[in-house]
């Protein structure tokens, strides 16, 4: 892969070579000569297609954390969030059970990898907002996730961007499924799909910037609806904050400047 200088700025096949856009640059690839059919059946490339299918699996995976948040990936998320998450669940599955290509992918027991996880890598959570709290507290059940936010002076412990007027914490969360190879599909697939990308998202109020918040905020999550949640599956539980701009008396939110981590597992 190089980047494409010139100023004709291509994008498609041409002559063998691939000229495509990412982030804004511009960059030129040369087609494989190899074909697919021999790819997938070729005793020479065993390990491609064990590592094709655990990018996979490792893939589904990460689109159901992504499904499970999906507003807060929306708004908050970074362009790597995709590849980044893909990486954490192939070092699960690396670490499972079974032959390579069909290792178990156990979200469960290995969930605590996860914590910290930063939805936008350049504007960590803490960086924003470090107010004292205790962590969320995730119920027996594993469906009643509560956040407790003492009063705060959000001078001393708010960065917000500049024009921000007002912000909002909010509490998310995400249900994904252990995975497992299936031979006779030939694919990863989730143990259960009951609750398996699923999740749910609260807010606080809007509170303004500029001193103290003046109470304690309390924000509760009640996923109870879905049924009960498997074993087999994991919870994953964000904080965050989302800002906005007060504007003849309505509020609007900031493209840029929210932030959310992956603060607690169950």
């Amino acid at each position: 892969m190089a980047r494409n200088n010139s100023f004709v700025k291509l994008d498609g096949t041409l002559d063998g070579l691939t000229f495509y856009r990412k982030n804004g640059q511009n960059f030129v690839k040369t087609q494989s000569r190899i074909s697919k059919k021999r790819i997938m059946n070729d005793p020479a490339f065993k390990r491609t297609r064990e590592n094709m299918m655990e990018f996979s699996g490792a893939s589904k995976a990460g689109k159901a954390f992504r499904d499970a948040f999906a507003n807060m990936v929306k708004l908050m998320g970074d362009s790597y969030i995709s590849s980044r998450l893909s990486g954490i669940m192939r070092r699960i599955i690396s670490a499972g059970a079974g032959k390579r290509g069909e290792r178990d992918m156990d979200l469960v027991s290995m969930r605590d990898i996860f914590k910290g996880f930063e939805f936008n890598n350049k504007l960590p959570f803490k960086s924003i907002f470090y107010a004292p709290y205790a962590l969320p507290n995730i119920n027996a059940s594993r469906d009643i996730i509560d956040w407790l936010v003492t009063d705060f002076d959000t001078d001393a412990f708010i960065t917000a961007p500049e024009g921000a007027t007002h912000f909002k914490l909010v509490l998310a969360t995400g249900y994904v499924s252990n995975y497992e190879y299936i031979p006779v599909m030939r694919s990863y697939e989730p143990d259960e799909d009951t609750v398996n990308g699923n999740g749910g998202t609260a807010y606080s109020a809007p509170i303004p910037l500029g001193g103290m918040v003046g109470s304690d905020i309390a924000l509760e999550v009640d996923v109870s609806s879905l049924g009960a949640i498997p074993a087999s599956s994991a919870v994953f539980v964000g904080i965050g904050i989302v800002f906005y701009q007060d504007i003849n008396g309505d509020l609007y939110e900031f493209a840029q400047g929210n932030t959310m981590m992956v603060s607690v597992t169950g």
